[in-house]
C-alpha cells in the first residue's frame, strides 16, 4: 500500500483559477444582479504590467479595496480598519474573527496586501455558504467559481448595522500603554521596542549576557517560526524533510551512514542556493549572529539552504548532523554539540525526535542533547519513522521500548506527543496499521503548518520570561550591592556574599513575594558572580522596578489587545 499524500500544502502564489461558468449562491448580504467573477472575464480590470507585490494574479479591485481598507495609509490593515471594512460583508462576527484569524498567516496582528487578498476570498466562499477553514484558506488559489465578495458600500447598496457588543469603528480598551502604538506596526515590532527602550540598558548596565541570556537583535524578533530535526543517523530526518518540501534541498545527502554533518537551515527562496555559515552568522536580516559564540569549527559545519517550498514560506526547518553512537561517539565534532541544540532550541517553535524501530537505543551524546533541552520540554514532539518496516506485534514491543527509554530521561510525567509511520515516499511493507499511520502523518503535517499560529504567543511568552528573569537579576545585584561596605574590606565581604548567596536569594524572594521557581539556577549564578565586582553596578531603584513591571501589567498587555483579533 502507498502513503496517503500529504495535505495539499498552501499555495500562495499559484496562479488562482477562477472560472466564468456558474454562479455562486447568493451571499447574505444579497448579492446585486451585476455581481462579477474574478477573473479575466472581469470586464473592469485591464493588464496591469505594475502590480503591487503580494496581489499575485488577484483582480486589480482587490489592490483598489485594500487602499480604502487601509484608511491611515501605513501599508496594511489593522484591527480597527479590519472591522470597519469586514463589516460591509454582514457576516457574523464569528465568521469574520476567523477570516482574519486564517489570513494573518504570521499572526502580525495585521494586514498586508497579500494577507487582504486571502481574507476578501475567505469572505466570498463564506458567503456562498462554504465553511471557512484552514484547509480551505491553504489551498484558497485553487478554488473555482469565486464571485467578488458583496460589501455595502463598495459594490452593493445599503447600510450596515453596527454588530452587538464593541461597535464597528473603535476597539475598546482598558490600559494605557506609555508606548504610542501609532509607531508601532506588529506585535513583534512592539515587543522589539520594548526590549530595546527599557530592557536592553539594564541588561548592559547588569551584565545580564553574563549571567544569563546573549543581547537580543531586531531580528531575533522578526525571525520566522521554525522546527528543529534531531535523531541519529540514518533515521530518516532529511527523508523527512524531503517528504514535507517536495523535493531534497540543496547539498542535502541522504544515506545509510552519516551524511548530514552540519548544521543546516532550510528558509524559502524562489531560486534553489546555499549560503556558508559565516555569511548567515553575520547577515543583517538573519537571526544567526549568536552562533559565533561556538567559533570557526562550529561556522565550518553551519549552513544554510534556501528552496522554493510552500511550507517554507511560513516556517524554517533546521536539519541537523546524527547523534552518534556506539565507537562514533569518540569522535571529535570540534565544538560542543548539545550546547548548539539548545541554543537552536530556544528559538524554535518545534523540536522533533526522530526514531526508527532499529535505532531505540539512546546513546550517551543522545541523553546529553535530550538533557540539553532541558526546560523547553513543551516544545519536543517524538516520531517513530519508519513504523511500517515491522509487523504489528514487533511494533507494540517497539512502542513500548521506546516509551521505557524515553521515560528515563524526560523528568516529566507525561512523556511527549509520538507520531508514529512512514514519513517519507516509499510503499508500507506492513499495511496492518496503514490506515493509522496515514491519520498520523496527516496529523504530524496539519501541526507543522498551524506552528505559525502559536509563533505570536510564543514570542509573548519568551519575552515575559525575560523580563522576569531580568527584574529578578537585577534585584539581586542591586540588593549585593546594598550590602557592599563603601571604603575597605570590600574584597572579603564579596567573598562571604559569594558564598553565602542562598541568604540574598530568600532575602530578595520574601521582600518582592516573587515565584521561587522564577531565579535562576544558584551555582552557574555564584560561579558567574566570583567573576565580577558587586560594587561597580548601580543601584535598582524603585522607578526602574516599576518601569518593568507596567511592561507587564500594561504594555504588554495592551500589544496583544492592540494586535489580537479584532473580532475575537
Amino acid at each position: 500500500r502507498t502513503p496517503a499524500a500529504p495535505p495539499p500544502p498552501p499555495s500562495a502564489r499559484q496562479n488562482p483559477m477562477f472560472g466564468s461558468g456558474k454562479k455562486s449562491a447568493k451571499s447574505p448580504s444579497g448579492p446585486s444582479p451585476g455581481s462579477k467573477k474574478m477573473g479575466k472575464d472581469s470586464p473592469n480590470v485591464k493588464p496591469n504590467y505594475s502590480r503591487p507585490v503580494g496581489l499575485g494574479d488577484a483582480p486589480a479591485e482587490f489592490y483598489k479595496w485594500f487602499k480604502e481598507a487601509d484608511r491611515d495609509k501605513d501599508g496594511v490593515v489593522n484591527g480597527n480598519e479590519a472591522i470597519e471594512f469586514f463589516s460591509r460583508s454582514r457576516l457574523p462576527r464569528p465568521t469574520l474573527a476567523k477570516v482574519w484569524a486564517l489570513s494573518d498567516k504570521r499572526r502580525r496582528g495585521v494586514l498586508d496586501l497579500e494577507d487582504f487578498v486571502v481574507s476578501m476570498k475567505l469572505i466570498s466562499l463564506a458567503q456562498s455558504g462554504k465553511a471557512v477553514s484552514a484547509e480551505v484558506a491553504r489551498n484558497i488559489d485553487q478554488e473555482k467559481d469565486l464571485a467578488f465578495p458583496q460589501l455595502v458600500g463598495i459594490n452593493v447598496s445599503g447600510s450596515i448595522e453596527p454588530s452587538p457588543g464593541k461597535s464597528p469603528g473603535k476597539v475598546s480598551t482598558k490600559v494605557m500603554p506609555k508606548m504610542s502604538i501609532k509607531n508601532v506596526q506588529s506585535l513583534q515590532d512592539g515587543l522589539c521596542k520594548l526590549y530595546m527602550r527599557h530592557l536592553r540598558p539594564l541588561e548592559e548596565k547588569y551584565q545580564y549576557p553574563v549571567f544569563q541570556a546573549p543581547f537580543m537583535r531586531p531580528q531575533d524578533f522578526a525571525a520566522k517560526p521554525a522546527v528543529m530535526m534531531l535523531g541519529q543517523y540514518s533515521v530518516g530526518k532529511t527523508s523527512f524533510i524531503k517528504y514535507l518540501l517536495g523535493d531534497q534541498y540543496p547539498s542535502a545527502v541522504i544515506g545509510p551512514e552519516p551524511t548530514t554533518d552540519r548544521f543546516v537551515v532550510v528558509s524559502h527562496s524562489h531560486i534553489p542556493k546555499t549560503s556558508p555559515g559565516n555569511a548567515l552568522a553575520v547577515s543583517a536580516d538573519k537571526p544567526y549572529g549568536g552562533l559565533t559564540k561556538f567559533g570557526q569549527k562550529f561556522l565550518n559545519k553551519f549552513a544554510g539552504a534556501e528552496m522554493p517550498s510552500p511550507l517554507l514560506e511560513s516556517i524554517d526547518i533546521v536539519d541537523t548532523p546524527g547523534v552518534l553512537s556506539g565507537e562514533k561517539q569518540r569522535l571529535d565534532r570540534g565544538y560542543e554539540f548539545p550546547d548548539v541544540v539548545r541554543w537552536f532550541a530556544e528559538r524554535t517553535d518545534l523540536i522533533l525526535l526522530i526514531f526508527d524501530p532499529y535505532k531505540l537505543d539512546i546513546s550517551d551524546e543522545f541523553k546529553r542533547v535530550i538533557q540539553a533541552l532541558g526546560g523547553y520540554d513543551e516544545k519536543v514532539r517524538i516520531v517513530l519513522n519508519k513504523a511500517d518496516q515491522v509487523d504489528s506485534q514487533h511494533l507494540m514491543k517497539v512502542y513500548g521500548a521506546l516509551m521505557w527509554s524515553l521515560s528515563r530521561i524526560f523528568r516529566s510525567p507525561e512523556v511527549p506527543r509520538v507520531y508514529t509511520g512512514n514519513f517519507q515516499e516509499s510503499e508500507y511493507v506492513y499495511t496492518e496499521f496503514a490506515d493509522l499511520m496515514d491519520r498520523e502523518r496527516k496529523n504530524l503535517i496539519e501541526d507543522l503548518y498551524s506552528i505559525p499560529k502559536s509563533n505570536a504567543a510564543r514570542k509573548i511568552s519568551e519575552f515575559v520570561k525575560r523580563v522576569r528573569s531580568l527584574k529578578i537579576h537585577c534585584l539581586i545585584l542591586s540588593a549585593l550591592r546594598d550590602s557592599m561596605p563603601t571604603m575597605f574590606g570590600k574584597e572579603s565581604k564579596q567573598s562571604k556574599l559569594v558564598s553565602r548567596l542562598e541568604e540574598t536569594f530568600l532575602k530578595v524572594q520574601q521582600k518582592h513575594d516573587l515565584a521561587v521557581g522564577d531565579f535562576p539556577a544558584l551555582e552557574p549564578f555564584r560561579e558567574h558572580l566570583r567573576g565580577c565586582k558587586i560594587d561597580a553596578y548601580p543601584k535598582f531603584g524603585a522607578d526602574k522596578l516599576k518601569a518593568l513591571d507596567d511592561i507587564l501589567e500594561i504594555e504588554v498587555p495592551a500589544l496583544m489587545q492592540r494586535f489580537g483579533n479584532p473580532f475575537a
